[in-house]
């Protein structure tokens, strides 16, 4: 928004009002990138902060705790009247993502039965879609009313987060959390609750043992690092970070910046972003509706295929069409949102929700919290690098930016064809078994067989742990 930029970020008005100024480089500014990614830093920091209050106190506390800061970030950035209050602002949100992402999946994972698992987990990103979605709808409104229209438009951010408090306060703590926390009872009422039946002896009996091996570690983050956690340790540093370097954020965050260097006008560019914003909600509905059916690497893999030639296409027609000094026509302009669409459309239904499903699905009890905190710590990092470097990298590379978001998808889908087991239908409370029959893990991880206080390693090791048990 104009009066947005006018006020805040005066260098980047000029610039894009200037007929002369370079089209890649108009927005090429540190102060906006700041602004930007400020809120990926204070999520990084803040979701290792939220892995203790999530394992000692549930996963609703850290639920309320970032609906909170988000509810302060955005009354500070509607307030807002210089760039260090929005840059504060920004933080205070950064913190609530950090929270709410360190905590949500988690809960919704545990929640779950295990044929469910993948579609509910993936009502996560559904909410993150529909939020974009609703943004992209809410800026293309806001737009008209000046000159204050961009506050409306950054205080609504208290709407998600007002029900983020309200569902953390309101609904049931997870039956895994409150038996780690020693509330065994209460965890089979609720346990009995969301399965509908009171026949959960099987699922109640793994989550007593994997709670009395989670209380038995006092340093899970220590502890994650052991060999035997290597595959949940991979997973959880590799899927987020191939899920930035996709290009997706790049073009959610800055698709109205995307579209304005290639010639639209402001309203088209924000209604060309809340089309996207639609695809992206509409394929992870797709993604829901078949998860738990086809699996989660076929989804990866054929999304991560689909994504590379949208790529490829895309940087064709900029490398041929679009200069420095010209503009996309009009037939091309729409040629290009439309490949961004089919980009869209693949990434929903699989590095977009997957990236979060299969981190939050694949720990022990025991690190579960930190591994899900360092899943969203990586996340927000490389989150934090791109959207701070990739107005730098458009300027710099021009449409050669696609080329190298294509290569890293292409690395990301032969990841996933080597190293990820599939998942689909495994209980939760069962996942350490996957690695020990995988082609490639099960000659880092040793094999694993059920013990009396739980999952230990088979054959001599098993030996061991039992005579170490019963001393």
């Amino acid at each position: 928004m104009d009066p947005f930029l006018e006020k805040f970020f005066p260098v980047v008005f000029r610039r894009k009002n200037s007929p002369t100024r370079n089209n890649y480089c108009k927005y090429d500014n540190q102060a906006l990138s700041a602004f930007t990614s400020s809120l990926y830093l204070a999520g990084q920091v803040s979701t290792l902060a939220a892995a203790p209050v999530t394992r000692n106190y549930g996963r609703r506390a850290s639920i309320i705790c970032g609906g909170i800061s988000f509810l302060i970030g955005a009354a500070l950035n509607a307030a807002a009247r210089n760039l260090a209050i929005l840059i504060i602002g920004r933080i205070m949100l950064g913190v609530g993502i950090g929270f709410g992402n360190q905590a949500v999946p988690l809960y919704l994972s545990e929640m779950a039965p295990a044929h469910l698992r993948g579609g509910l987990n993936m009502m996560f990103q559904l909410a993150t879609t529909l939020v974009i979605f609703t943004a992209n709808m809410i800026n293309f409104g806001t737009q008209k009313i000046k000159p204050w229209g961009w506050r409306l438009s950054l205080g609504l951010a208290a709407a998600p987060a007002l029900l983020m408090t309200i569902g953390g306060i309101l609904l049931p703590e997870t039956p895994n959390s409150l038996i780690e926390r020693g509330r065994v009872e209460e965890g089979r009422r609720v346990l009995e609750l969301i399965r509908g039946t009171a026949d959960v002896d099987a699922e109640f009996t793994d989550m007593t043992e994997a709670s009395e091996l989670a209380n038995a570690i006092e340093h899970p983050f220590r502890n994650i690092l052991e060999r035997r956690n290597r595959p949940q340790l991979v997973m959880a540093v590799c899927m987020p970070a191939f899920q930035i370097l996709t290009g997706i954020n790049s073009i959610l965050f800055y698709a109205p910046v995307l579209f304005q260097s290639m010639g639209f006008g402001a309203s088209a560019s924000l209604y060309s972003s809340m089309l996207t914003g639609a695809l992206l909600l509409f394929s992870t509905l797709i993604s829901i509706a078949t998860v738990d059916r086809l699996g989660r690497r076929k989804l990866l893999i054929s999304g991560g295929i689909q994504m590379i030639v949208c790529q490829v296409v895309v940087a064709a027609i900029l490398a041929a069409k679009f200069g420095a000094d010209k503009q996309l026509s009009r037939s091309c302009s729409i040629a290009v949102v439309l490949v961004i669409c089919l980009f869209m459309l693949a990434f929903g239904w699989s590095w977009g929700p997957l990236g979060w499903t299969v981190p939050s699905e694949i720990f022990a009890l025991e690190t579960r919290s930190a591994g899900q905190s360092i899943t969203v710590a990586v996340n927000l990092f490389f989150t934090f690098v791109i959207a701070q470097a990739f107005l730098s990298l458009l300027c710099a590379f021009k449409f050669a930016i696609f080329i190298f978001f294509a290569c890293w998808i292409a690395v990301m889908t032969a990841f996933v064809h080597v190293f990820l087991p599939e998942t689909k239908g495994v209980p939760i409370e069962e996942m350490v078994l996957l690695w020990s029959k995988h082609r490639f893990w099960k000659s880092v991880v040793p094999d694993m067989m059920p013990l009396e206080d739980g999952w230990g390693p088979g054959g001599d090791s098993a030996r061991a742990h039992d005579s170490n048990v019963h001393k």
